[in-house]
């Protein structure tokens, strides 16, 4: 089969495309014909070369996919070679075919295009994990979303939204501060004209958030901090150009606050079958209404693989960038 590898880290262009090995399912494995993979912050971590999949997993990148099921393994109940569906992977979807755990594969939901659904597994897990089981936001209570117009802060607005929270973000430019408002945003704000800490502390009446989805790191740490209310929550999930972050200790037991770093992808299997069973319990429902729905900025063909990072990095996209396999 077609797969797009990664010979040597480096830039975007070192993505190739090549033949690999077809994937055989095990006995509670699924075979997934591909029709689409969602690009994730984690690929291009990995094309760089700081990011190895786990153990066990294919080397090329892809943690999403949409496809047909082609073949089940024989322990396989719950599935059926013909469903299509969407799934979380630990790699490997940057290809015609890879095989998943049927536990961590999801129904594409009704209304929902089969390409487009590839844009929902990773960033519904990364959301719903962090947003709304560790960090356990209310109903009431007010989430700061740093990228709204990313993948993931897309589906973090649409849900806190849904789901009854006051939702503020930041993103770049008045392109992207519209666009997140359109989603549900209560407040957006333009981090290059803007002082979020500032902002936040308006908007909220001097209460602060009390949870921040933080996908940027860095020096954004210690102001999330800043920004937070007592009893607040911070989830780290990426760190952007691997910066090193420093926050006043000190503050963070005043304000008897949580700051946590997470990942999904090297979580242990049943950890992952288990955010997958509570998402299509609490977040599909959602799709199905119509309340949230995957948001989609472009579709490259696999083989264009580069393009798509290379749009990606520019960080001038809306949404999920997908690669659609013919």
């Amino acid at each position: 089969m077609r797969a797009i590898i990664v010979p040597v880290p480096g830039d975007a262009d070192v993505l190739e495309l090549a033949e690999v090995p077809d994937p055989v399912p095990s006995d509670r494995e699924v075979l997934i014909r591909v029709a689409a993979a969602g690009l994730n912050g984690a690929d291009l971590s990995q094309r760089r070369g700081y990011y190895a999949p786990p153990p066990g997993a294919p080397e090329w990148p892809g943690l999403e996919v949409s496809g047909e099921i082609a073949e089940v393994g024989s322990s396989v109940t719950e599935w059926q070679i013909g469903d299509l569906v969407c799934a979380l992977l630990p790699g490997g979807g940057y290809a015609e075919y890879v095989t998943v755990d049927a536990g961590l594969v999801l129904p594409v939901p009704p209304g929902v295009d089969l390409v487009e659904a590839a844009g929902l597994p990773e960033v519904v897990a990364t959301v719903w994990s962090n947003v709304f089981q560790l960090a356990e936001l209310r109903r009431g209570e007010f989430l700061l979303v740093h990228g709204g117009s990313s993948g993931i802060g897309s589906m973090a607005i649409q849900l806190g939204s849904a789901l009854g929270s006051q939702v503020l973000t930041t993103a770049g430019g008045a392109e992207k501060t519209a666009f997140c408002r359109a989603l549900g945003a209560d407040v957006a704000i333009d981090y290059k004209q803007q002082d979020f800490v500032e902002i936040v502390r308006d908007a909220t009446d001097g209460h602060g958030v009390d949870v921040v989805l933080d996908i940027v790191g860095g020096d954004y740490i210690a102001r999330d901090l800043e920004a937070l209310a007592t009893g607040g929550r911070i989830m780290s999930i990426a760190n952007r150009g691997s910066a090193q972050s420093t926050i006043d200790v000190g503050k963070l037991m005043h304000k008897r606050a949580k700051l946590w770093g997470t990942t999904l992808r090297a979580r242990p299997l049943d950890e992952r079958v288990a955010l997958i069973a509570a998402v299509r319990e609490h977040v599909w429902p959602l799709i199905e209404s119509g309340r949230v729905h995957p948001v989609i900025d472009s579709v490259f063909p696999l083989e264009d693989a580069t393009q798509a990072h290379l749009r990606m990095e520019s960080s001038t996209h809306l949404g999920k960038i997908l690669l659609q396999v013919s």
